[in-house]
Formats: structure tokens, sequence, C-alpha cells
């Protein structure tokens, strides 16, 4: 009878040190997610103030400077949280560099080179930080205790272009 006590509280710790263990590994996995996006919010930034000040800078032809600088100004106004609104604005700016850089030369094109490639490796590293929340969430021990609290599922932040018909 003593046997089958020590076995239960032992049993019982073991699964309230894997429940602790799990509860914080997903906290801290929810915190990346969070840093990652202002790490991601911050290229984008950057990217526009980059933006504004080409397109003030007279080194594009007007309409491309026009456009830029609008895409660029409503990504800054933008209150720096992920959607679709968003998502739309950053898919714009990316189409619209994808054009942009092949005209360019010099030192401006790789500034604005240097731009997209660390708003990219911003996107890679949300990208996993919110893969690595999602996998610990579909485990059986997380769902079942409910470990993730009220933390909303985060969502990838996937820039796109949808235009009105």
């Amino acid at each position: 009878m003593n046997l089958v006590i020590i076995a239960s509280l032992l049993g019982i710790s073991l699964l309230g040190w894997y429940l602790s263990f799990a509860a914080g590994r997903l906290d801290r996995l929810h915190h990346r997610v969070e840093t990652s996006w202002s790490v991601l919010d911050a290229a984008f930034v950057r990217r526009a103030a980059l933006l504004i000040e080409l397109s003030a800078n007279r080194t594009i032809d007007p309409a491309s400077a026009l456009i830029l600088s609008n895409a660029a100004h409503r990504a800054r106004l933008s209150d720096g949280s992920a959607g679709k609104e968003r998502e739309n604005i950053e898919g714009e700016i990316d189409q619209d560099l994808e054009v942009l850089i092949d005209q360019l030369e010099g030192s401006i094109r790789e500034t604005l080179v240097d731009s997209q490639d660390r708003v990219l490796m911003a996107l890679a590293l949300h990208a996993d930080a919110v893969r690595s929340v999602k996998t610990v969430r579909e485990k059986r021990f997380v769902r079942l205790f409910r470990l993730a609290g009220r933390a909303p599922v985060p969502a990838y932040f996937e820039p796109r272009i949808e235009r009105e018909p």
C-alpha cells in the first residue's frame, strides 16, 4: 500500500514537472513570436523610411517616387500590428521594389537590396517562431491541460497583394 502511494505521488510530481516545463516553453515561444514581430516591424519601418528618403531625393522618376512614397506613408501610418491591410501594403511595396531595384544603380541600389534582404530575413525568423508555437500548441498535453491559456494563436505574416476586381 505504501508503495502505491509513493508511486502515485511520484507520477503526479512527474506530470506536474512536465506540465510546468511545457507551459514555460510555450511561454518562451510566444515571447519569441512577439520579439520576431518587433524585429519584422522595425525592418518594415526602416524600409519605409528609406523609400520616403529615396522618393524625396529625386533619383528616380516622379511617377515611381509618388507610388513608393504613398505606399511608404501608408506603411508608416499603420498601427504596427499584423493584419490583411498591412500584408497588402507591404506586398505592394515588395512588388514596386522588384521593378524599381532593376532601374537603380550604385549605392542606392545596394542600400535598397540590403533593406529588402533584412525584411526577408525578419520574415523568415517570424515564420519560424510562429511555426514553433503552432507545433507545441498542437501537442495533446498542451491542448488537454490548456497550457496556452488565453494567448491567441499567432499567425504567419505573408505580404501579398489583393487588388479589387
